[in-house]
């Protein structure tokens, strides 16, 4: 098989160790797909696709740029950048992945760490100046962790609060909230209290339609002035323009992000990244050896499954009736 991955930003898939499973394909890896001045011949001659979580649309217009395309391996599960019935029309298989929590939490945790709390990021930039001791930072024992989600990722932000000596307050559904109960972690009665005595507050949600633009004006505007608002999840999540917004009033103080509206980031100009009270990161929050290591071995599994004539554990087995 002719297989692409493309939005590899690093370049980082093709030497890892799993990559050895497709030695008898032939493996291309593009950087930005939109840049990429080779992408038209690579998408033509595809007959795979591997897909690095959420970076790469597929709709119909790309689908009719790859003639050749069989099947798409997700790394992670499916979300709603691939058009499935798109596919399904083209006679694209489309198969998922697996994920892990562990380098998404470990982000965030140290976000939190950095940005706000012991003022890391200022007092670096500081020596490097050639100045001592810039900013007073504050420890995490003794202040409140606001969690918005208890899922896999969730939990673990919680059990790396409790381990610091911090109250941790979970938001979310009330199975969330029951099942935070259940581990000890303290469930918030009211969502403006949520929001008010949160002293770090990070998002831990799913996008999907339910949870789109979740967070608006007013939850920011009752947080504390001297507060940390964590974004690794998505951006999506908060009503657009309402965290910029929130940040310049001073409600929260400060804010940490893995994730824009749109990206690749390359306009230095982005309102975030002019704000001194951000700390902005590219979306790091899976790009890790191990969690690469896991997300694209599973990928190639399941291509070579599919190349060897397995079909079970395709999301669209209808595609393969399809004439595209």
């Amino acid at each position: 098989m002719q297989i692409l991955i493309p939005d590899d930003y690093t370049g980082a898939s093709a030497g890892l160790a799993c990559a050895a499973q497709l030695a008898e394909h032939t493996l291309t890896v593009l950087g930005d797909l939109a840049r990429a001045p080779q992408a038209d011949a690579a998408l033509r001659d595809a007959e795979a696709l591997v897909l690095i979580r959420e970076r790469t649309r597929v709709d119909a217009a790309l689908l009719r740029r790859m003639p050749r395309l069989r099947v798409i391996s997700q790394t992670g599960k499916i979300a709603r950048h691939v058009d499935l019935a798109a596919c399904t029309a083209a006679g694209v298989a489309v198969v998922e992945g697996v994920g892990s929590p562990v380098a998404p939490a470990e982000l965030a945790w140290l976000l939190m760490m950095m940005a706000a709390r012991r003022r890391l990021v200022d007092n670096v930039a500081s020596l490097r100046a050639g100045r001592w001791q810039s900013a007073l930072g504050a420890a995490m024992n003794g202040a409140t962790l606001g969690i918005y989600g208890y899922g896999r990722i969730g939990r673990r932000v919680a059990a790396y609060g409790r381990a610091f000596g911090m109250t941790v307050r979970i938001w979310g559904s009330e199975r969330a909230r029951a099942d935070a109960l259940a581990d000890g972690c303290a469930a918030a009665t009211d969502r403006a209290s949520f929001f008010a005595t949160a002293d770090v507050l990070s998002l831990h949600l799913r996008l999907v339609p339910a949870t789109e633009g979740v967070v608006g004006a007013d939850d920011l505007a009752r947080m504390k002035p001297d507060a940390l608002f964590v974004n690794t999840s998505r951006a999506e999540l908060v009503q657009p323009g309402a965290l910029e917004a929130a940040l310049r009033t001073g409600r929260p103080g400060g804010a940490a992000v893995d994730v824009f509206e749109s990206e690749p980031v390359y306009d230095a100009g982005h309102p975030l990244l002019q704000m001194s009270q951000v700390l902005a990161t590219p979306h790091l929050g899976y790009v890790e050896r191990a969690s690469y290591e896991l997300y694209f071995g599973t990928a190639f599994e399941q291509l070579l499954r599919f190349a060897a004539g397995e079909r079970a554990h395709l999301l669209n087995p209808e595609a393969l009736g399809a004439t595209g």
